[in-house]
Formats: C-alpha cells, sequence, structure tokens
C-alpha cells in the first residue's frame, strides 16, 4: 500500500500511482506503508464495513418501531417500539463514534 503524502489517498496496488487520483500529486509524494499500517487498514475496512452494517440495520430497526408506535395498538405495544427506537438510535451514534475514533487514529478504509 501507498499513501500520498498530499492528501492522504491510499493506493492497494503493488506500486504509486503516477497520479494521485484524489489531488493529483506526483509519484513522488507517495510513501509506501510498513506492513503493520497496511494490516490496521486492512482490519479497519473489514470492521468498518461491520459498522456501516449495523448502522443500516438500526435503520431498518428505527423504521420498524416508527411503524409500531403509529399503529399505536396499545400502549403496551408503544412502548416496546419506543424502546426499540431509542435503542436503535443509541447503537447508530455508537456505531458513527467508533467510526469516528478509527478515522482519527488512522485506521480508515
Amino acid at each position: 500500500m501507498f499513501k500520498c503524502s498530499v492528501c492522504g489517498f491510499i493506493s492497494n496496488e503493488t506500486d504509486a500511482p503516477d497520479v494521485c487520483p484524489k489531488c493529483g500529486a506526483p509519484k513522488e509524494k507517495f510513501v509506501a506503508l510498513s506492513e503493520e499500517a497496511a494490516e490496521k487498514i486492512d482490519r479497519a475496512c473489514f470492521t468498518n464495513s461491520l459498522h456501516m452494517e449495523l448502522a443500516g440495520l438500526m435503520d431498518q430497526v428505527a423504521a420498524l418501531c416508527e411503524e409500531g408506535i403509529e399503529d399505536e395498538l396499545d400502549p403496551g405495544c408503544v412502548a416496546v417500539f419506543t424502546k426499540g427506537l431509542d435503542a436503535a438510535e443509541i447503537v447508530k451514534a455508537c456505531v458513527m463514534a467508533e467510526i469516528e475514533v478509527h478515522v482519527n487514529k488512522s485506521k480508515w478504509g
């Protein structure tokens, strides 16, 4: 992996690109990443994809709970759907916060 020292673009190729696809910097501005740094990025790509899938599922849970709240069958049902909606919002917020932690630690992807 190679990282553009100008904009941070990561190339997963065996050689640095001639020109950075993001900012247009020349090949000389790319630095080879250590195996450790490359592994961190690969692992973060996998984990971040799981986080995004979880966030998407929480959107589905929230939509389902909103339908249940709108249906308003009885107070007990509304209470369950309200708790589910609150929980989905909390989990999604936690996911987004964890992705921000990854970005701040250069664990992106």
